[in-house]
């Protein structure tokens, strides 16, 4: 497979995750507010500016005022962010269509069908009523692509490399969520105290679609340790970042199983990463909890960094060079089938 191909197959991965996320947070945080249980949180201020944050990694002072219909519109439809919700489904439709002939005709009319819709919607609506419609646009269309790439693929290296991409997506957001709801807590907590901390922790699961899973697991109403643990450490959830680091494990040990592993090299970083979740406790992580996600961040960009170096690197011409020989090599063979 030439690298530009792998490259789109992994990015489509990443953007259809990334646009779940996205919609979801948003979803979640703006309708929850209407029924929180103190001021802050009610605050529309207060929840533009945690989507702010998760969104487009902007730290915005308490003191300034943001313009409401101009945040949703920024993180929902405005095609000149590239944080935005549309621009992230954009891509995703562009890298399918550059891999085009990898992936199933089923996949492809999924992703390109949401792309003409939300392409299309109306900006006065979304930023008036249409929020709640558009966000569950997103939400089932990614779920459905996924869908269609587990059932509707052949599980080879193309499947490794989107599958690759959808959990190194999931891991970063889901700890990008995390860090968000941290600083919604800190904030909360200076107001109000300890149990002002109850309804975010409640959020943060349903941000990530873990909430009913939680409660079946502990038995209990959320509380810091049993959230917090549940979407880090639990091995059996989904969407916890434990178990995406073992799914990521799993995948880049198929496409690199014919390459050599340097100790600098993306799957080496994968396999240490993984190895310090396998026995890791909340303990261990409770007292610098938001040091931790910080620093787990920056693994996984340094992750995802590595892994476009070592195998979708189009610009090394060393590596252009081995992709061309490897494209005349197949084209050769065909060829020769043919005859």
């Amino acid at each position: 497979m030439l690298a530009r191909v792998a490259n789109n197959l992994f990015w489509m991965g990443r953007y259809i995750e990334r646009s779940e996320h996205l919609a979801r947070f948003l979803n979640v945080n703006y309708f929850s507010s209407l029924d929180a249980p103190d001021e802050l949180s009610q605050s529309r201020q207060f929840v533009l500016r945690s989507v702010m944050y998760m969104s487009a990694d902007e730290i915005i002072d308490a003191d300034i005022i943001l313009d409401e219909e101009a945040v949703l519109f920024n993180v929902g439809l405005n095609l000149e962010k590239p944080y935005s919700i549309v621009n992230t489904f954009i891509n995703a439709h562009e890298n399918a269509r550059s891999s085009r002939d990898l992936i199933s005709t089923e996949l492809f009319e999924c992703i390109n069908t949401v792309n003409h819709r939300i392409k299309t919607y109306p900006i006065d609506q979304f930023v008036k009523s249409g929020l709640y419609d558009f966000t569950s646009i997103i939400t089932q269309s990614a779920s459905d692509a996924r869908s269609k790439i587990k059932s509707t693929l052949l599980h080879d290296e193309v499947y490794a490399i989107i599958m690759l991409g959808v959990y190194l997506e999931r891991a970063i957001q889901v700890s990008r969520i995390i860090n968000s709801k941290l600083s919604d807590v800190a904030a909360s907590k200076e107001l109000y105290g300890e149990l002002a901390g109850n309804y975010q922790w409640s959020t943060l699961l349903k941000c990530v679609s873990t909430h009913d899973m939680m409660r079946r697991f502990y038995k209990k109403t959320p509380t810091r340790k049993t959230s917090l643990e549940f979407i880090i450490l639990n091995k059996k959830c989904p969407r916890s970042i434990k178990n995406c680091l073992f799914q990521i494990y799993k995948y880049i040990c198929i496409i690199s199983r014919n390459k050599v592993i340097s100790d600098d090299s993306a799957a080496f970083l994968i396999g240490k990463i993984k190895a310090e979740f396998e026995y890791k406790l909340f303990a261990d992580i409770d007292d610098n909890l938001e040091e931790f996600i910080a620093d787990l961040i920056k693994k996984l960009i340094l992750i995802a960094s590595k892994l476009e170096e070592n195998y979708f690197n189009i610009t090394d011409p060393s590596f252009v060079k081995e992709q061309e020989n490897k494209g005349e090599e197949e084209t050769k063979t065909q060829t020769q089938e043919q005859k």
